[in-house]
């Protein structure tokens, strides 16, 4: 468990970027993951006057301020539409609905934990993050980048024409993922992003064009075998590296014959 010496509520984004220049300084998100750290926090962070919870709909993009929970990502009928139910599939499962009430999306996406699905869900729809003094970046390259004291204002996902499909194993509902699998077509190009590798969400793209006829069943054995051969995996104590290179090629294949309008069978 971790202590805290001194909380505060911070007034500005610039505030709080100041006061997460010092060394032992934390922001808090929905403070459900660092609750469980064991170190002695200085300065505790709380964002919650910022105006940062609430995801904004215009005809040109999602704004989904750092603060706004999972289940606010869930249940949000703008995003349910444009994802054709992507975005409430990456999330409902993470533990339930009193956890995803108060983890925040913001905590999962600075995070950069290997297990999450935001993140994986995230990237497929080629999203962006505003950090505070960075500006907007790719999700793909902050998801690489080192931690830093910037401050995450909110996640940006532009519209444009696509579609979603969301896949993930877990040995037994509300546990940690085996894997994750999100698969999209935005503009003409195919992506698979796979998390819970155990390392963090990776994208592989239709480098040698197996999709550019269209999704069948053969074009998806293709591009899921290609993804399988490009996935780097390890084993952990839910998974070993084989059977995650296996459920690769499985949710791959699964997510884009979805992606492609047919049905098949779990």
């Amino acid at each position: 468990m971790i202590t805290i010496q001194n909380y505060v509520q911070a007034k500005s984004l610039e505030e709080a970027y100041c006061l997460n220049q010092k060394r032992n300084a934390r922001v808090l998100g929905g403070m459900l993951w660092l609750k469980m750290a064991r170190n002695a926090v200085g300065t505790a962070i709380d964002l919650c006057g910022l105006g940062l919870d609430t995801i904004e709909e215009t005809p040109e993009l999602f704004s989904i301020g750092a603060m706004v929970t999972l289940r606010q990502l869930e249940l949000h009928p703008g995003l349910a539409a444009y994802t054709r139910g992507a975005a409430a599939r990456a999330v409902r499962d993470i533990v339930g609905v009193q956890f995803r009430n108060m983890a925040t999306v913001g905590g999962s996406v600075w995070g950069r934990f290997g297990f999450s699905d935001v993140l994986t869900f995230l990237m497929s729809a080629d999203a962006s993050v505003e950090l505070h003094r960075g500006g907007i970046v790719p999700l793909e390259d902050f998801a690489s980048m080192k931690y830093d004291d910037d401050i995450l204002v909110r996640i940006l996902i532009r519209k444009r024409p696509g579609a979603f499909a969301y896949q993930a194993m877990r040995n037994q509902r509300t546990d940690f993922p085996v894997l994750t699998c999100a698969l999209s077509q935005v503009d003409g190009e195919y992506r698979a992003v796979l998390g819970a590798r155990p390392a963090r969400a990776m994208i592989v793209r239709d480098e040698k064009g197996l999709l550019a006829d269209g999704i069948t069943e053969e074009s998806a054995d293709a591009f899921a075998a290609y993804a399988a051969e490009r996935t780097p995996t390890g084993s952990n104590s839910r998974a070993g590296a084989a059977y995650r290179t296996h459920l690769v090629r499985v949710l791959t294949r699964r997510g884009l014959m979805e992606l492609g309008g047919t049905k098949i069978e779990k």
